[in-house]
């Protein structure tokens, strides 16, 4: 099945039931996409497609954002495949992740019926993937779940927009000004952050000339574009893995548990004011594994770092360990 309008693939019985409607959450309105299938003697098998709450950062984290979507599943689905007041449980797991895509396994019971559910945090959407049955079917639940597939992850390009240098002029005190960011909005108002640039990126001090001939020194530590906005410099966090509220496992690449790749592999992260990993280096590690841990790192999330009250941007390293099997 590849629904028009998704992002996944999966392998769905030919009387799948589907369904698209509206759903109210606090004082959102959530759209919802139902691929059911709910016989009366057999296993559920079930995936449902949600969007609405989008990412924002000021307000809340994508933890948070996952937490909301996963109340959200379990007040649909439930209302769909059970009578009211039946009993319902979900429990946490792990995390997982899916080409990128950050994601959780849970164990899932309704009424006499249990099973495994399987959520992931796209861009633009939300999806679970749910098998659930009175009787064991372990092959059959391992065989539907794991047919479930979304494109590869690409973070966001970060895009820096560099003024032109402004022509000379003979009054004094004249500078070069540091070159405005922009950011764009993607798909449903999904933010990308940029870091900003003074135009003259070369390193070092800077030097013009006043209109009395006399060289003056810029420092770019008090005359950059964070000076300008308040803004203080980015700080160093250390080793990151135990600061973490969310660390998702990367995934083993094919042609690197092929090779029997594995060691620590250390990726250099930044983080912004609220918490998001903006951006993500392979420092050191096998080469057949860096791209995976990288992929991994930008899905991390930490909590904000306050310094004198104020949240401020980290520097660290993340590391990943992998194990050949």
């Amino acid at each position: 099945m590849r629904p028009e309008g998704e992002e996944f693939t999966i392998l769905m019985p030919k009387d799948t039931v589907v369904e698209a409607g509206k759903m109210p959450y606090h004082r959102m309105e959530l759209n919802t996409r139902l691929y059911l299938v709910n016989p009366t003697n057999g296993p559920v098998l079930g995936v449902v497609s949600m969007s609405g709450i989008k990412s924002n950062p000021a307000l809340y984290s994508e933890l948070e954002r996952m937490n909301s979507y996963v109340d959200a599943f379990k007040r649909f689905f439930v209302a769909r495949v059970a009578p009211k007041e039946t009993k319902v449980k979900l429990t946490f797991l792990n995390a997982k992740t899916l080409n990128g895509h950050t994601g959780r396994e849970y164990q899932m019971a309704i009424g006499n019926r249990s099973g495994t559910a399987h959520v992931f945090s796209t861009r633009r959407r939300f999806y679970a993937v749910v098998f659930l049955t009175n009787a064991k079917a372990e092959s059959l639940s391992d065989q539907f779940l794991s047919s479930f597939q979304l494109p590869t992850y690409i973070p966001p390009a970060r895009t820096t927009v560099v003024a032109s240098q402004p022509p000379k002029t003979e009054a004094a005190g004249d500078e070069d000004k540091p070159a405005n960011k922009t950011a764009n909005n993607e798909g449903l108002n999904e933010q990308q952050h940029s870091d900003q640039k003074p135009a003259d990126s070369s390193a070092g001090d800077s030097k013009t000339k006043t209109a009395s001939g006399d060289t003056k020194t810029k420092n770019p530590e008090t005359n950059g574009p964070d000076a300008a906005q308040g803004q203080k410099k980015p700080i160093s966090g250390g080793i990151l893995n135990g600061k973490a509220l969310s660390l998702p496992k990367p995934d083993y690449p094919e042609i690197a548990r092929a090779a029997k790749a594995g060691g620590a592999v250390s990726v250099k992260v930044m983080i912004d004011e609220y918490g998001t990993v903006i951006s993500a280096e392979a420092a050191s590690g096998h080469p057949l594994l860096q791209q995976a841990a990288v992929v991994a790192a930008y899905q991390a999330r930490f909590s904000q770092t306050l310094l004198m009250g104020e949240p401020v941007k980290v520097t660290g390293v993340i590391v990943y360990n992998f194990t050949p099997q």
